[in-house]
C-alpha cells in the first residue's frame, strides 16, 4: 500500500487557495457581501454535514435528538441539530476508548484513511480529553492563525518567543508548525515555566533579541515581573515590538504597560477547533474567521440565541473539518458578545468582544451570575496596589454560597484596605463579596501561573 505523506494529504497549495493568508486574504475577502460568505459557508457546512452523518457519535447525537438527514438541508436548519460539549465527547471515550468514536476514520475507504494527530486536555481537572486531527484540518488551522498573526504585524524577520506549553497539550505544537509552516520567522518554542525556566527565557529573550512574544496574558505578565527582578528592563533590555495571545477580560494594555508599550493583540480558540476569531490593528474587537467557522452565541441557561452586547456561550461549528473529527455545534461554555456594526476592514465577518469567562465556571451568588475570570480586570482598573494576581475560593455557609477573593496587593494590609477592595467588587458585580490579601508572588503555587497554560482562578470548595 502506497503511503500519503502528511504534507501530500493536507495540500497546501489548496489550503492557500481556499483559505487565503495574507495579502491574499484581503483581496479575497474585502468587500465581499453577506451573501456571498454565506454561499461559501453553506457549501462547507453541507460537505462536512455529510461526513458527520457517518460518524457513530453524531449518529447517536442526532438520533437521539430525533433528527434524519432530510431534516437538515442548508446551514439554516443548523439550529435544528443538538449541541454538544466535552463531557459528551469524554462519555464518547469512556464507552469507546481509547479516542471515542467522533474520530471518524472509519468513514473514509480502507486505502484512503488519512492520519491521526493525537493531542489532549490538559486533563486538570480530570481525565484528558483526546484533540484529533487529520492533516488537511490541522494545517487549516495553522494558516488562521497565521492568517491573524500577520494581520497583527508579525513579519519574517521577527524573533518569536512562544511560552505556549507543550507535552499533551496542543498550544506550543500549535505556534511551532503555524509560524515555521506559514510565516517563516525565527522562533523560540520556550514553553512554560516548566519546561524552560522563566528567569531563563528572560535572559534568552534578551540575548537573541526577542521581537514578538505570544502565549496566555498571565504569564507574559509574570514574565515582565521575572525580567525585571533579575535586572532585564523590559523595553530598554527586551524591545518587544508585539504581543499576541490569549488576554482574557484583563485586556492588552496591562501587558502594554508591563512590556514598555509595545503594541498588544488578542485571539481566541480551543484546542479543538483551533483560531476562531482574532484582534486587528483597527482595535475594533475579534474577527471571526467565518469562512472556517460558524459561530452561534447562546444564552447559557436557555440555549436561545442572545443579540448584541448580551453574553451567549460560543458555539462552534468548524467548516473545515472534513477529515478527521467534525465538529459541529459544540459548546465551548466560553462566554463572548457580539459587536454590532460593520467592518472598519471592510471585511464581510462579524466580530466578537472576545473571551469573557466560563458559564460552566460561573459562580450564581445571591442571584447575581459572577464570572472570576473577569475580577483581575476590575481590581486593575481601580487599584494600583493590585500585584496582579489573585484566586476566588467559593463555599456553601449554611443554605447560602459565599465567595472570597484572594488578592495579591503592593501595600500594606489591613482593614481599612480590605473594606476598599469589598467596596469596589460590590459595586462593580453588584453581589457582596469577601476580600482576603497576600503578598506579591504568595499565591503562584495556588493559580499555577508559572506552571500552566492558563491560571487557576476558582477553588469551589462547594464539591466534596
Amino acid at each position: 500500500m502506497s503511503y500519503q505523506s502528511y504534507f501530500d494529504a493536507a495540500d497546501p497549495p489548496a489550503i492557500r487557495r481556499e483559505y487565503p493568508v495574507g495579502d491574499a486574504f484581503m483581496r479575497r475577502f474585502s468587500g465581499m457581501s453577506r451573501d456571498e460568505l454565506r454561499g461559501i459557508q453553506n457549501e462547507r457546512f453541507l460537505k462536512v454535514l455529510a461526513f458527520a452523518w457517518k460518524v457513530p457519535f453524531y449518529g447517536r447525537l442526532w438520533d437521539k435528538a430525533g433528527i434524519d438527514p432530510g431534516d437538515i438541508r442548508s446551514l439554516e436548519d443548523i439550529a435544528k441539530l443538538p449541541t454538544f460539549s466535552k463531557s459528551d465527547l469524554m462519555e464518547s471515550v469512556d464507552q469507546y476508548p481509547p479516542i471515542g468514536d467522533y474520530h471518524g476514520l472509519d468513514a473514509h475507504p480502507q486505502g484512503r484513511r488519512p492520519q491521526i494527530i493525537i493531542q489532549t486536555t490538559s486533563g486538570t481537572t480530570g481525565k484528558s480529553q483526546p484533540l484529533l486531527f487529520g492533516p488537511k484540518s490541522r494545517e487549516i488551522e495553522n494558516a488562521l492563525l497565521a492568517r491573524i498573526y500577520l494581520l497583527q504585524g508579525m513579519r519574517q524577520d521577527d524573533v518569536v518567543h512562544s511560552v505556549y506549553g507543550f507535552g499533551m497539550v496542543n498550544g506550543g505544537h500549535y505556534i511551532r508548525e503555524t509560524v515555521v509552516h506559514w510565516i517563516g520567522a525565527q522562533l523560540f518554542s520556550a514553553g512554560t515555566g516548566v519546561e524552560t525556566r522563566s528567569a531563563q527565557q528572560v535572559a534568552l529573550m534578551r540575548d537573541f533579541k526577542a521581537t514578538v512574544l505570544v502565549g496566555f496574558g498571565d504569564f507574559i505578565k509574570r514574565l515582565a515581573e521575572v525580567a525585571r527582578e533579575n535586572g532585564i528592563e523590559p523595553g530598554r533590555d527586551i524591545r518587544l515590538r508585539m504581543i499576541s495571545g490569549h488576554l482574557g477580560p484583563d485586556g492588552g494594555q496591562p501587558l502594554s504597560d508591563a512590556w514598555g508599550g509595545c503594541e498588544v493583540y488578542d485571539w481566541y480558540g480551543v484546542g479543538d477547533t483551533g483560531l476562531i476569531a482574532g484582534e486587528t490593528p483597527e482595535r475594533s474587537g475579534m474577527h471571526v474567521m467565518e469562512d472556517a467557522h460558524y459561530l452561534e452565541l447562546a444564552h447559557p441557561d436557555t440555549g436561545a440565541p442572545v443579540g448584541h452586547g448580551e453574553l451567549g456561550d460560543m458555539i462552534c461549528t468548524c467548516l473545515f473539518k472534513d477529515d478527521i473529527f467534525p465538529i459541529i455545534r459544540f459548546n465551548s461554555h466560553d462566554v463572548t458578545e457580539e459587536i454590532a456594526g460593520a467592518s472598519p476592514l471592510g471585511l464581510p465577518f462579524r466580530r466578537i468582544r472576545g473571551f469573557r469567562g466560563r458559564s460552566d465556571n460561573m459562580v450564581k451568588l445571591r442571584g447575581i451570575n459572577v464570572y472570576p475570570t473577569a475580577i483581575g480586570a476590575l481590581l486593575g482598573a481601580e487599584r494600583s496596589d493590585f500585584a496582579g494576581e489573585y484566586i476566588c475560593q467559593v463555599e456553601r455557609v449554611g443554605a447560602q454560597e459565599e465567595m472570597t477573593v484572594i488578592v495579591e496587593v503592593r501595600a500594606a494590609h489591613g482593614d481599612t484596605l480590605r473594606q476598599e477592595y469589598e467596596r469596589i467588587l460590590r459595586a462593580r458585580l453588584g453581589v457582596a463579596v469577601k476580600v482576603a490579601f497576600a503578598r506579591p508572588g504568595e499565591l503562584n503555587e495556588l493559580t499555577g501561573v508559572e506552571k500552566r497554560q492558563k491560571p487557576i482562578r476558582l477553588i469551589d470548595k462547594r464539591k466534596g
